[in-house]
């Protein structure tokens, strides 16, 4: 009894290890906290308040005051709503054929050539050989291609595709096409990843159990291949929503071709630093909206 009354008096030590645990938990998430919070949130706070600023001081030299003027937003829409819908015209389509070219390609690099390692990585160079270029250079080559009197229009002139007066740069054709070209990576080494982790007996149980190609692709590789499809999808879709270089009238574009990103670009460097950031916010929103609920329909969500 004795033994007993001294066993339960002393401290109970029983909760102390989780505590130590969650002080550790806490200590090593720190850094990664205040790092987002100086990066992310930060900057995300001082857009929202400086996107509803209004004119004050020498409004000469861009000098705004902290306000709630809703009417910057309603601005936006009233003047750019068109541009929104290009940008993501531009965009959707750009993504669809960055798709339709890079899981054939993912394809053969991570199924066909699986045996083949050595191949494996030279195709694999090759996917990423245009990261070691300057995405600004690349951008300048088409145009230089895309020229007047360059090959590609000679030669569409030459076999009445094109007609004499007609040109390619500044078109929503060379537009497209630059934001395919430079986004293509980033839409194939994810779906990659997803390939070369197939368990090729999958593939082979549906064939021996008399599925054709077509059955085996749609019921099989494709489902297991999904998450990489939704991950290369928003990496090129994001990014090129956002693009203002293959659009701008100094490299693909024209007048006629502006997206939503040169309209930030432009605003902020003529002062007008409150309808820039209510054009980026805009965008932003337009852009996760789209987005959610495409990873939501893919049945991807642990993507988010």
């Amino acid at each position: 009894m004795a033994f007993g009354a001294f066993a339960s008096s002393g401290p109970d030590l029983s909760g102390a290890a989780p505590r130590r645990r969650s002080y550790i938990a806490i200590i090593l998430l720190a850094p990664g906290v205040l790092y987002l919070v100086a990066t992310f949130i930060a900057p995300l706070v001082s857009l929202v308040l400086t996107s509803f600023k209004e004119p004050g001081g020498d409004f000469e030299v861009g000098e705004y005051v902290y306000a709630f003027r809703w009417e910057n937003y309603l601005e936006v829409f009233e003047r750019f709503g068109e541009i929104f819908l290009r940008t993501f015209g531009y965009s959707i389509i750009a993504t669809i054929i960055a798709l339709v070219v890079s899981y054939p390609l993912a394809y053969f690099i991570g199924v066909i050539l699986r045996p083949f390692p050595l191949w494996q990585s030279l195709v694999l160079i090759l996917v990423i050989a245009p990261f070691f270029i300057s995405f600004l250079l690349r951008t300048l080559a088409w145009k230089s291609i895309f020229a007047d009197e360059g090959p590609v229009v000679s030669f569409l002139q030459t076999v009445g595709v094109l007609g004499p007066e007609d040109y390619l740069n500044g078109t929503a054709f060379t537009v497209v096409f630059g934001l395919t070209y430079n986004f293509i990576p980033f839409m194939t080494l994810p779906i990659y990843a997803s390939l070369e982790r197939l368990d090729l007996r999958y593939v082979e149980a549906g064939d021996d159990l008399y599925a054709g190609a077509g059955a085996r692709f749609w019921r099989i590789i494709l489902p297991l291949s999904l998450p990489g499809v939704v991950s290369g999808t928003l990496l090129t879709f994001i990014p090129a929503s956002g693009d203002y270089i293959n659009a701008s009238k100094d490299f693909l574009g024209s007048t006629n071709t502006v997206m939503a990103g040169n309209v930030i670009n432009d605003l902020f460097f003529q002062s007008f630093y409150p309808i820039s950031a209510a054009v980026a916010i805009v965008l932003m929103i337009a852009i996760l909206i789209p987005v959610i609920a495409y990873v939501a329909k893919s049945g991807s969500e642990e993507l988010l």
